[in-house]
């Protein structure tokens, strides 16, 4: 059997709210991204795929166009679709954990995640998330390694109770089964709800990594970082903050742009 019939022949897992075009979407990607489905290769026809993964041909000609918008595969018409001879590496412009976008093609990090806190409402998570002064959120710190070197701090923060619960129950039902992982918490939101979190902002900002900080990431307290400031929403409402502070030996940071129109 080969790489590509095994990924197809694993039975897909769904979680609740999570539409089956996204695990069929989540599952080619894993493979044409693991080489189960190489560059320049033909995919198997919606009906093979369909059968496989025992889900409809248009669940599967749905997750195909949703592969294309995001340039990992290409249509020639009348011949069939085919994995692009480049696959695009995605930098900032995309919602994604900062362990992912901060790894080198040959360089993954490791996520050294602290257990998640209950802490008081502050201001810059008020301003943020448009919390009410009297609501708790949700806290975690992890610290990210590369080679064993701690390359950069992300915290994250999301409501509490209520401010949660009642507004995004598949969010607050995966957040403690998120926590458990030693990854970002979105990450593990990702993973367990699919791409709830719709839309988000990434503010980047210079500075200095000032005495805490710097112990963290073996750094001198004016050494130089960038702290990348993320804001995520889910049906149009601010859900998720992160903020990431940067070392410089993580090295240049990509944003893929294209021309206006």
């Amino acid at each position: 059997m080969t790489d590509a019939e095994s990924l197809l022949s694993t039975p897909l897992s769904t979680t609740a709210g999570q539409p089956m075009r996204v695990a069929v979407y989540s599952r080619i990607a894993q493979g044409i991204r693991s080489g189960a489905f190489p560059v320049g290769s033909a995919l198997p026809r919606e009906t093979e795929i369909g059968t496989a993964l025992r889900v409809s041909r248009t669940v599967i000609r749905e997750a195909l166009m949703l592969l294309e918008e995001d340039g990992l595969i290409s249509t020639r018409r009348g011949v069939g679709r085919f994995v692009t001879a480049s696959v695009p590496r995605l930098g900032l412009e995309g919602l994604r954990p900062f362990e992912v976008v901060l790894a080198g093609e040959q360089s993954p990090l490791t996520v050294d995640a602290s257990p998640m806190l209950l802490q008081p409402n502050t201001e810059f998570v008020s301003d943020h998330l448009n919390l009410e002064a009297e609501a708790n959120a949700w806290f975690r710190e992890s610290v990210l390694h590369r080679a064993g070197e701690p390359v950069a701090i992300v915290q994250e923060h999301l409501p509490a109770g209520r401010y949660l619960g009642d507004s995004h129950p598949l969010i607050s039902a995966a957040l403690p089964r998120a926590a458990e992982a030693q990854a970002t918490l979105l990450a593990g939101i990702q993973e367990i709800c699919g791409p709830v979190l719709t839309m988000a902002s990434c503010q980047i900002t210079p500075s200095i990594i000032g005495a805490s900080r710097g112990k963290q990431l073996n750094l001198l307290e004016t050494d130089p970082v960038l702290i990348l400031t993320q804001v995520a929403e889910a049906d149009s409402a601010p859900i998720y903050l992160a903020k990431c502070i940067i070392s410089s030996i993580v090295g240049p940071l990509t944003v893929i742009q294209s021309p206006t129109t």
